[in-house]
């Protein structure tokens, strides 16, 4: 098909509508026939093919298991997770479909920038353990995937035994409260409690929504917020909320002082499910299905599924993997490695 076809069509379809509003009889039908008039989409994906690269987008703060820190090798600076292991599937497939090496061009930058390199086309899709169903005016214009890892959901943590039965004891009194068939918000949950969030985060988005009541404090990064909870007087910092795979991961290799806010059964509190994907943009038609094949083919073939185990569930190095496995990256388009940023009170709270 002409590229300009669907230009032509819309031009056409613009002036019959005109002529009808003028007045011209008999354009009742003549205009329904024209209604579905076809979107304008560029060919992203024969682009990425003639430019022999792709653009992926990955978060520099670490978001383990996804993305880890980066290290530097012999080789140069390299990243891995299993959103890169991810990314490494996209670009076999791509370069298959193209019959020729399709080269990666890794931007690694601060997650809340991924979304302006996106917008302004630098990007043709990132990848960063992102929630696909996040209601944000900040999140308009962006399509997602399929699922690729659907466990995901916003949780929280803390240091201190006493928040943890607080929030525990919080949730019971509501259970006794309310009617049988009653609906508990776990938000009531942390009624009083000073919460830090990794700022332009789905949690950021979910705490200015749900959370008013709360003293909340922004941070750059989640390290960030490690650091100012274990830093700062005041705000003094009672629990940090994330994505429950993230925090999970941490409080069980990395920050072992650490405890995930449970229910009574031991089992996580989620203040929200959710379900990570790809991003792209809107009108990425063709590279959006093309992802969605992929994701399907390595569903269906338990491919998937050995990604994510081998990343959540295995015992391992990251260094090692990234050595082995990791994706390079430009090292000056990259944020400073150890600034991993500051934490503040959010305005209005």
């Amino acid at each position: 098909m002409d590229r300009h076809e669907p230009r032509s069509h819309n031009r056409w379809a613009f002036s019959l509508i005109l002529w009808c509003s003028l007045g011209i009889s008999g354009c009742g039908l003549i205009y329904d026939a024209v209604q579905h008039v076809t979107p304008v989409s560029s060919d992203e994906l024969g682009a990425i093919c003639r430019r022999q690269t792709v653009r992926i987008g990955m978060a520099a703060e670490p978001f383990r298991p996804f993305v880890f820190p980066a290290i530097w090798t012999d080789e140069g600076a390299r990243v891995t997770g299993l959103d890169v292991e991810l990314g490494r599937a996209i670009i076999d497939a791509l370069s298959q479909h193209c019959g020729k090496p399709i080269t990666p061009n890794l931007h690694l930058v601060r997650f809340r920038d991924l979304f302006l390199l996106l917008n302004e086309g630098q990007l043709d899709l990132f990848i960063s353990a992102v929630a696909a169903n996040v209601p944000s005016p900040t999140r308009a214009g962006f399509a997602y995937s399929s699922p690729y890892f659907s466990a995901g959901g916003i949780s929280g943590i803390t240091r201190r035994a006493e928040i943890a039965e607080r929030v525990r004891a919080n949730l019971r009194a509501q259970a006794t409260s309310r009617p049988p068939n009653g609906l508990i918000s776990n938000e009531q949950a942390l009624t009083g409690l000073t919460i830090a969030v990794q700022e332009w985060t789905s949690t950021h988005l979910y705490a200015e929504a749900n959370l008013r009541a709360n003293r909340l404090v922004l941070c750059d990064s989640l390290p960030a917020a490690f650091e100012a909870a274990a830093t700062a007087t005041d705000p003094a910092i009672d629990v940090i909320l994330g994505a429950e795979p993230v925090l999970e991961f941490m409080v069980t290799r990395v920050q072992k002082d650490w405890r995930l806010l449970t229910l009574d059964t031991e089992k996580p509190l989620f203040l929200t499910r959710s379900h990570y994907a790809v991003v792209m943009a809107e009108e990425s038609y063709r590279l959006r299905w093309f992802v969605n094949n992929v994701l399907f083919k390595l569903d269906e073939s338990g491919k998937l599924a050995e990604m994510r185990r081998r990343w959540l569930e295995e015992s391992y190095a990251f260094p090692r993997r990234a050595a082995a496995e990791g994706l390079p990256f430009d090292v000056e388009k990259m944020v400073a490695h150890y600034d991993q940023g500051k934490c503040r009170v959010a305005p209005g709270h």
